[in-house]
């Protein structure tokens, strides 16, 4: 009998089907975006009914349960029928359509996205393993250099990251070049820390790098809202990002967010602990860069 995991808590439900869909076979992958567009319909049915609404047979139903940590449908539907009574009791009026019709002038459209801006990061804070964000920070304050690979816009990113990192002091470089990354990984060793963001966690160049960096015996970090990606496979530690967006918004505001709120986070922490360092790192830089004196 294959070992059941750990049992969602009601509010964490769509988000983390939402954040594994990608991983999850052909047939659970139905299921799941039959939940994720029809959960109130899904409350109402009985195991049959979603079986035969999602072409799976209940066996398949019943193992998709599981992989949520459940026994059964039965338990699912009672704990995802509270999450949605929950949410409908906490919001205090209907939430923007995310997405951009022909129609929406541009006061609309800035209301829209404020709104993708305010979902994404509730659903990256609901998504966030604090005890693994914790790890990280403790890996990151402890480390004697950190290495963040990206490529694309996740490359952006992992620059953004690098010049917060070296403002309050530590030894940080970003590798967004393919061959840099694999090269550099490689040389890496106990003590280092190696940080790849890729938001699909598929990217091959980006799971190649890690794997280098954990055979090298780096501690090995990912940022990405795929749950159960092949990064996330080779990674000491998980952090998943939010990505509730409309369709048409694509990379351009709900991905980088949320991505850039999850570094927020680490580096508000890593002040907090070390709040005079970080200061006094701070200023020096901040005086380096003061070349009109």
């Amino acid at each position: 009998m294959e070992p059941q995991a750990l049992r969602l808590k009601p509010g964490k439900i769509l988000d983390t089907l939402g954040a594994m869909q990608n991983s999850l076979t052909r047939v659970s992958q139905r299921i799941a975006h039959y939940i994720l567009t029809s959960p109130q319909q899904v409350t109402q049915l009985s195991i049959a009914e979603l079986s035969r609404e999602t072409q799976a047979g209940e066996a398949t139903v019943i193992r998709f349960c599981r992989t949520l940590g459940y026994k059964g449908f039965q338990d699912f539907k009672m704990d995802l029928a509270i999450e949605l009574a929950t949410a409908e009791s906490d919001n205090n009026g209907p939430l923007l359509e995310g997405e951009i019709s022909e129609a929406d002038d541009a006061h609309t459209i800035g209301l829209k996205l404020q709104s993708t801006i305010n979902n994404v990061l509730s659903e990256t804070l609901n998504l966030l393993d604090m005890s693994q964000v914790s790890e990280v920070v403790k890996a990151l304050r402890t480390s004697n250099s950190v290495y963040i690979f990206g490529v694309g816009s996740s490359g952006i990113t992992a620059e953004d990251m690098k010049h917060k990192l070296m403002r309050i002091g530590m030894r940080v470089d970003a590798v967004t070049n393919n061959h840099f990354m694999y090269m550099q990984a490689t040389l890496l060793k106990s003590g280092d820390v190696a940080f790849a963001i890729s938001h699909t966690g598929n990217s091959p160049e980006t799971v190649h790098a890690l794997e280098l960096a954990k055979q090298a015996g780096a501690t090995t970090v990912a940022l990405t809202h795929n749950l159960g990606s092949p990064l996330c496979e080779v990674a000491d530690f998980s952090l998943i990002n939010g990505n509730r967006q409309g369709m048409l918004q694509g990379d351009s505001i709900g991905t980088k967010t949320a991505q850039l709120f999850v570094l927020d986070l680490l580096y508000t922490l890593l002040v907090q602990a070390a709040p005079e360092q970080a200061r006094e790192s701070k200023l020096r830089t901040m005086d380096a860069l003061n070349i009109a004196k």
